[in-house]
């Protein structure tokens, strides 16, 4: 996948022509004389460089340097897809791919398996949540990178695949036979009714295809149960996806004949008013979404027609950002680009791109401010464009210094493999006690764990101007600030004991019971969801938060 490269800029033809040549649009008049002789500029120029150039070129290396350049004065989200990148796009768009079903990453420089897909061949063999990748297919991924591991276990269903693995607690690791398979990756991850209320919820993972499917069985599962006194669609660290699967989610919630959004761009075709087709499958029941900063693209698409609609309440922090739509054109030898065509704008007319992009200007130059025009929802509530979708009602999700140092160093995630490789099993409903709490505290001092408070960083910079003033009598005043800040620093893990616990309980929760008994056993503690559920249960203040102001 070429994104960004810092290269030639002058590549215009070569993807203009086999866009048009693919049916994107046929250029102006006025423009093809410019893409022909940029394009023969290029050949001679490609040629030139292959044929004479005092080192040996390689073509394709050079050839996908230049796209990336080209691809670098656009959007990031226009991007050029690879013959080994297309199993990428076929998550986006159809949320499935041939392979074992093993997510991995990054954890200490080692390649990791993060979670297996649940029923895939991966998870079905017994690989875990930890598992270190030793070998696949008889390489050491020593020398291999994430992607190109990625692809080794990618293939055609019905074929297999040896996999090793390091695990702790296990001398000597394991091999695994895996068999391909075409792996299904669910939009909706959990659906289930939130404990000690009748409120439902629905975790939506991406916009892939069947995603509006799969809400609506979600949703129609939860109301065999009974009557519901709400509905939460969490849509946080949702990317968006497909354009058509948003649309068909919001009709669930909207009325028919609303305006879910519409798009413009350059061409005639990517002018669109998307309105509900048919009427709603949930007209009266109380509606939160619930969003954050990764929240994007289709994601803002559903919570901006609700907001503006007033057809319900947005909760957590404010969305990334993106008004921007793709489309995917094939391209020869297997490649694609996904480019962008239009933007779109939520019912009241405003746009959400927080970033205005634009040919030859610095995007950040461009970014919105406050005196963007202001706009109204259905019912005469004032909303703003430019700065994403913004909440109702924000949540704070503000970690502490301690929870992000943890996080940095992947703390919960290495203890919970330090866990299982102990015991046996938990139990789903598993709760964090003192002793959990204690053998943290001790693993973590085995791993040689510190970090540092803002403040420190602040006095270790007094410190450093006052020995260059020559004023080291004033350091024992700063030494006393240091010791009083050590004191607090201490008891930080204390003041953090409950958010702790529960983060452990989550990832050692999955390590045994998988991916939807981990969201299940954090809902109960969730602040984002228990927010969600106290305004649902709540006639009155979700009237008046509806209502305008």
């Amino acid at each position: 996948m070429i994104k960004k490269h810092h290269a030639w800029a002058g590549l215009a033809g070569v993807l203009i022509v086999a866009s048009f040549l693919a049916g994107a649009f046929w250029p102006r008049d006025d423009d093809f004389f410019a893409i022909r002789k940029s394009f023969e500029i290029f050949g001679g120029v490609y040629e030139e460089l292959v044929a004479n150039y005092v080192d040996r070129v390689d073509p394709e290396r050079l050839m996908r340097t230049g796209i990336g350049a080209m691809l670098e004065e656009l959007d990031p989200y226009t991007v050029f897809f690879d013959e080994a990148d297309n199993a990428d796009m076929d998550i986006i768009t159809r949320g499935s791919y041939g392979g074992v079903g093993l997510n991995v990453g990054l954890r200490n420089g080692r390649i990791t398996v993060i979670a297996p897909v649940e029923g895939a061949s991966g998870y079905k063999q017994g690989v875990r949540a930890g598992d270190v990748i030793s070998t696949v297919g008889g390489r050491s991924t020593r020398d291999l990178s994430l992607s190109d591991v990625q692809t080794l276990m990618r293939g055609e269903p019905g074929t297999t695949v040896d996999v090793s693995v390091e695990r702790e607690g296990v001398p000597g690791g394991l091999d695994f036979v895996l068999t391909r398979e075409q792996v299904k990756l669910h939009n909706v991850t959990y659906s289930g009714l939130i404990p000690g209320s009748r409120v439902g919820y629905v975790k939506l993972e991406r916009f892939a295809q069947g995603a509006g499917r799969e809400v609506r069985d979600a949703i129609n599962g939860l109301r065999e149960s009974g009557e519901l006194d709400g509905v939460v669609l969490d849509l946080r660290d949702n990317p968006g996806g497909l354009l058509d699967e948003a649309v068909e989610i919001t009709e669930l919630f909207a009325p028919r004949g609303a305006t879910i959004v519409s798009t413009s761009g350059r061409q005639p075709e990517t002018k669109r008013v998307y309105a509900g087709r048919k009427a709603p499958l949930v007209q009266d029941t109380r509606l939160a979404i619930v969003t954050n900063g990764v929240s994007a693209s289709a994601s803002e698409i559903v919570a901006g027609a609700m907001q503006d609609l007033d057809r319900g309440v947005v909760v957590g922090t404010t969305t990334f950002g993106k008004g921007l739509v793709q489309i995917v054109r094939g391209l020869p030898y297997n490649t694609s680009l996904k480019l962008t065509t239009s933007r779109y704008y939520t019912p009241s007319g405003r746009s959400i791109q927080s970033i205005a992009y634009r040919f030859g200007h610095d995007p950040h130059e461009l970014r919105r401010d406050s005196t963007e025009a202001r706009y109204k929802t259905s019912g005469g509530r004032p909303v703003r464009a430019g700065y994403g979708v913004e909440p109702d009602v924000s949540v704070n999700d503000e970690p502490s210094a301690l929870e992000q140092a943890l996080r940095r160093r992947a703390a919960f995630f290495f203890f919970a493999n330090h866990y299982a490789a102990a015991e046996p099993t938990v139990p789903e409903d598993f709760q964090p006690d003192d002793r959990l709490i204690r053998d943290f505290r001790d693993w973590l001092a085995r791993q040689d764990f510190t970090y540092e408070l803002p403040i420190e960083q602040k006095i270790a910079a007094i410190e450093s101007t006052l020995t260059d003033e020559g004023l080291q009598e004033v350091r024992d005043e700063l030494d006393q600030v240091r010791s009083a800040v050590g004191s607090i620093k201490e008891q930080e893990f204390d003041r953090n004991r409950d958010r702790i616990g529960e983060l452990l309980r989550s990832e050692i929760v999955s390590r045994y019971h998988g991916e939807r008994a981990q969201i299940r056993s954090s809902i109960a503690t969730d602040a984002f969801i228990q927010e969600a559920v106290r305004v649902l249960t709540d006639p009155d203040r979700y009237n008046a938060i509806l209502s305008p102001r």
